[in-house]
């Protein structure tokens, strides 16, 4: 039987397809079910042998483990935090920038340009900035209020750990905002200020609306992200001072490689955080698809 012109046309977008699905496969998925696996188990990460104990890891972690709930905590106020103000900044910008002309392109190569240094990095230099130049401009502008301790007490270091990830992430979802406002008609905004509507108007009821599925996307990537920090805290505070701002990952990572090398037992906190994004990702997916359709 003969091939038909749709199938050759499957067959053939499967072949460019297939690379990228084996690694897909081997490297995400085969890791993320034996991530399920060893989070029922006591395994170590090294010792061949390891025995079962199905759901204690999981007790274990919601019950006793006072240090990772501490850790959750921190990862939801530092979420809040970074959902709100990174997309409120991102917008802002974004509105901003597009109302500049020939120097646009200028303003948003220089807004999204810490987009593309290592966290790492960028966390080095904030530390140097928040330990070295604010003390000094503090003293030689008279500045006092900058003169503090930014990294070794714990109500000043969480601000500056989102200082850092502000400055890293708000680039990118301007330049989605951008792309969305760009794409909002002009004679709609022109036949609300015939209307008399004025600039905040004009953004809250037509511009705002329009842009609803970039927000949408904004938020679900500031979620993701958010919940998974761990460069910037790690550079910046290293999760001190004390355990003042570990957040969940850093918490796996110290439970598997750092203090008793309990793989499985990380896992299942894994597991827990994988579980967490999950449910709440569904959750603002269903709002703003909601709010989608009511704008």
């Amino acid at each position: 039987m003969g091939w038909t012109r749709k199938s050759k046309s499957s067959i053939i977008l499967l072949a460019f397809v297939a690379p990228a699905l084996l690694f897909y496969a081997v490297f995400t998925l085969a890791p993320a079910f034996g991530g399920v696996w060893y989070s029922l188990t006591d395994w170590n990460g090294l010792n061949p042998a390891y025995r079962w104990v199905g759901l204690d890891n999981y007790i274990e972690a919601l019950t006793d483990d006072s240090v990772f709930i501490d850790s959750i905590w921190f990862t939801l106020k530092y979420v809040l935090f970074m959902v709100v103000l990174q997309n409120i900044i991102a917008i802002a910008l974004a509105v901003l920038v597009e109302t500049r002309g020939r120097s646009k392109a200028l303003f948003r190569t220089i807004f999204f340009m810490p987009n593309m240094i290592s966290m790492i990095i960028g966390g080095f230099m904030w530390l140097f900035i928040f330990t070295k130049v604010l003390p000094y401009v503090a003293v030689t502008w008279g500045l006092p209020f900058l003169d503090r301790s930014w990294i070794g007490d714990p109500k000043t270091s969480f601000f500056s750990i989102l200082i850092l990830s502000l400055w890293g992430g708000v680039g990118y979802l301007m330049v989605i905002y951008m792309a969305a406002l760009q794409g909002v008609p002009k004679s709609l905004k022109e036949a609300a200020m015939i209307d008399g509507a004025n600039a905040r108007q004009i953004f809250r009821h037509v511009t705002l609306p329009l842009i609803y599925p970039s927000l949408t996307i904004g938020i679900f990537l500031t979620l993701n992200n958010s919940f998974k920090v761990f460069e910037a805290v790690f550079a910046l505070t290293g999760g001190g001072p004390g355990r003042a701002t570990q957040v969940i990952a850093m918490n796996i990572m110290e439970e598997a490689f750092q203090l008793q090398s309990r793989y499985g037992y990380a896992s299942a906190k894994a597991m827990l955080l994988f579980l967490i994004v999950f449910l709440i990702t569904l959750i603002q997916l269903r709002f703003m698809k909601n709010r989608e359709v009511e704008a």
